[in-house]
């Protein structure tokens, strides 16, 4: 199960990314997996890795292709607290890239790449996206509803915000499920803004499951940084295989 690197064409130009993929038998469900913002690495693959596992076909694109092909930060930097805030001035311009229209655009070429595949099942599939890729799998399924059956989005931020396009705002158009595994006392998803997001969900009456993960951190999934936790990473892989096994029943 190894990756394979792959090119995928978008309206906006060449996203690079990991498709991984059983060693044999099929069709399998597609899932996409979103990146957090630190990008495509090891850590990346070994996560799309661990979903294949359990019988699934999962691309995991570039969301920062526009600025050029992964890595595009130093991975040394991502087990430095320290060097965080220079990341970040690094990696900002390249989240403010990725506008809603232009992520809409990419992610239905994603979609399109991963569902020609030969070893994929027809119909709709899957996101799982990690801190800013959980937010835009949210973006994602509101604009593309019926080509997302299930959104998985870990310690994902900044879903609630004052913008008139903020991600809670566009959860009536969502049909699938969604299940939100939130960092405990996480600044960019407060338990204010996580209750909003809830009104939001139980006004549309959008089918979910919303759990804070006590004492992680946000970033808790992602084993080559500080914010890594075990005990909430093992139950993250429960909760996202109980969604994907629902949506998708053997």
């Amino acid at each position: 199960m190894q990756p394979t690197y792959v090119d995928v064409p978008t309206p906006d130009g060449t996203a690079d990314a990991y498709l991984v993929r059983p060693d044999s038998g099929g069709p399998f469900p597609g899932v996409l997996l979103f990146m957090d913002a630190f990008g495509l690495r090891p850590r990346v693959a070994e996560m799309a890795a661990t979903i294949v596992a359990q019988g699934y076909v999962v691309l995991a694109p570039n969301l920062f292709h526009r600025a050029g092909r992964a890595p595009l930060i130093d991975l040394g930097a991502l087990a430095d607290d320290s060097r965080r805030s220079a990341l970040f001035e690094q990696i900002g311009p390249m989240m403010a890239a990725l506008t809603p229209d232009a992520l809409v655009r990419d992610t239905a070429a994603y979609l399109d790449f991963l569902a020609a595949q030969p070893d994929v099942a027809p119909g709709p599939a899957a996101i799982t996206g990690y801190c800013m890729g959980g937010t835009n799998a949210l973006r994602a399924m509101a604009a593309l509803p019926e080509r997302i059956a299930a959104v998985a989005a870990f310690h994902a931020g900044r879903v609630v915000t004052d913008a008139p396009d903020s991600p809670h705002r566009g959860v009536g158009a969502v049909t699938g499920e969604i299940y939100l595994g939130h960092a405990d006392a996480d600044p960019s998803m407060t338990a204010e803004q996580i209750a909003a997001l809830e009104d939001a969900l139980d006004a549309a009456g959008v089918t979910y499951r919303s759990e804070v993960y006590p004492g992680a951190r946000h970033g808790y999934t992602q084993a080559d940084t500080p914010m890594y936790d075990e005990t909430a990473t093992k139950r993250h892989w429960a909760a996202l295989f109980d969604l994907l096994h629902r949506t998708f029943p053997r």
